[in-house]
């Protein structure tokens, strides 16, 4: 008698950590590419485009994707989304034109879009609660990790062979994927169903993100002008859609009574705005140090290292919390780390030594960390496991909005501010002035005696971001401390 197949654990578990380090990547080493790519292809008016798109289509598709693989399985809706990257990726590669370059990063957002909700999906199939905690931390520090190797491989690859490897690359890398998790990825054969697919609920739903993530980009491009509101309204109105076309479906995309789950409502409202914080951290850090201490790029880089070191440790105390406590306990506990960080983002002089930045990222990497973790667990744990890959799919979109959405704002609030100090100070009449700024090569070549001036003004627009931020924060302790649970839910 033939022995039964089983799944290789560690092998699919090193195929999911690679796939969710290649897709977080993709984002930080186009950006070390992008000044090289804009020179080759002569699209500067179109740049940020080639960043918007693949976020776009990776979030359209998402909640898609974690549908199919409760109704079809884990395996063939990676694999499908994985061929869809590598096709993305070469394309990417093979782009001549700005706007080929932009359609072929949509290609690739929408393979992503499996690529990581199914990945987190076959963790939490393979591994029981306690463990899973520890592994999806793991499995997440491939971001904060990726923040830091991306740029520098970027550079060396651009440098090298040239920026089309930086496509190209992933191609390989996905064919090992597909081979791995279809020859060691042994799933159950599922009972086949009758009911038909959600067509409509799912265009409607791809509706409603894409109006709502292309109003904060015409945000945060022009502000609050015509584009922005009729999107904002194409918005609202999708959303009632969705609502009309669910409560009729009769197998929705994602189940209206997932929004009745207190649990799953909390933790993925946690998981957004915890998100957006994130931006402010890993985003506007960095632009302190170069444009406000004058720092270069490397160090602007370098003081985001302990937020992606300590992620594993806040890992490490999410499931040791989940464990012992409440989830309503754990997201207090590592809210309030987070808290910790963006409360000395707010009060720290303009120019605080390196090592207190040091410091803040790995207050942050420690209660970021633990907070995705738990709410990425908490909202598995909230479902049958019937719809164990539409929560993880979810989660998954929740944060990639809160991430969309807060840099576009935080872009508004220091435009914002520094026009509105600029005017008041009367310093220069240079529209370009914050931009050569932030960039040390050229902050070098500004007058002196301006100099200190308008790194104030940059510091001013910075501390917005961090009110911003400090407000996101206390929105998620608000959001937990009304969550109602039994004293131990794990």
């Amino acid at each position: 008698m033939e022995k039964k197949r089983e799944t290789n654990v560690l092998v699919v578990t090193i195929a999911v950590f690679v796939a969710t380090f290649m897709t977080a990547i993709e984002g930080t080493i186009v950006t070390t590419a992008m000044p090289t790519i804009v020179g080759s292809l002569h699209g500067i008016e179109m740049m940020n485009w080639v960043f918007s798109i693949y976020l776009l289509t990776n979030a359209m598709f998402t909640p898609i994707y974690g549908k199919l693989a409760d109704k079809v399985g884990r395996r063939p809706i990676f694999i499908i989304g994985t061929m869809i990257f590598i096709v993305g990726s070469a394309l990417c590669g093979l782009s001549d034109a700005m706007l080929t370059l932009i359609i072929a990063r949509a290609i690739q957002g929408i393979g992503a879009g499996a690529m990581m909700p199914v990945a987190l999906t076959i963790l939490s199939d393979m591994y029981a609660a306690e463990k899973r905690t520890k592994m999806l931390g793991l499995n997440s520090t491939a971001w904060g990790i990726a923040s830091v190797i991306g740029p520098l491989t970027g550079g060396v690859i651009v440098d090298t062979v040239g920026w089309h490897w930086i496509f190209f690359i992933n191609v390989p890398i996905g064919i090992v994927l597909i081979f791995l998790v279809s020859r060691y990825l042994v799933e159950e054969k599922r009972e086949k169903e009758n009911k038909k697919m959600d067509v409509m609920g799912s265009l409607s739903l791809m509706a409603m993100l894409l109006t709502l993530l292309l109003s904060f980009q015409f945000l945060s491009e022009s502000g609050m002008d015509i584009k922005f509101f009729v999107m904002l309204i194409a918005f609202i109105l999708s959303i009632l859609l969705f609502i009309y076309v669910e409560k009729k479906a009769e197998d929705p995309v994602i189940s209206l009574d997932l929004f009745s789950n207190q649990m799953f409502v909390v933790v993925n409202l946690v998981a957004a705005l915890i998100s957006g914080f994130l931006m402010a951290v890993e985003v506007y850090i960095p632009m302190w140090m170069q444009g406000v201490l004058g720092y270069p790029a490397g160090l602007g880089g370098l003081v985001l290292a302990p937020l992606s070191i300590l992620w594993v440790v806040g890992s490490m105390f999410a499931g040791r919390w989940m464990v012992q406590r409440s989830v309503k306990v754990a997201l207090l506990r590592a809210l309030g780390i987070a808290l910790v960080s963006s409360i000395a983002l707010l009060l720290i002089p303009v120019k605080s030594p390196f090592i207190v930045f040091l410091v803040i990222s790995a207050i942050t990497g420690i209660g970021v960390g633990a907070t995705i973790v738990i709410t990425t667990v908490a909202a598995q744990n909230s479902v049958g496991v019937d719809q164990l890959g539409v929560a993880t799919s979810f989660n998954t979109l929740s944060k990639t909005i809160g991430q969309t959405v807060m840099v576009s704002v935080f872009g508004l609030v220091l435009n914002t501010v520094t026009r509105a100090e600029l005017a008041t100070a009367s310093l220069t009449d240079d529209p370009d002035i914050m931009n050569k700024l932030v960039n040390p090569h050229t902050a070098k070549l500004l007058p002196a005696n301006i100099l200190d001036p308008l790194r104030e003004i940059l510091h001013q627009g910075l501390w917005g971001i961090y009110v911003a931020g400090f407000v996101l924060v206390l929105g998620c302790i608000g959001a937990v401390i009304v969550l109602k649970e039994k004293a131990k839910e794990i």
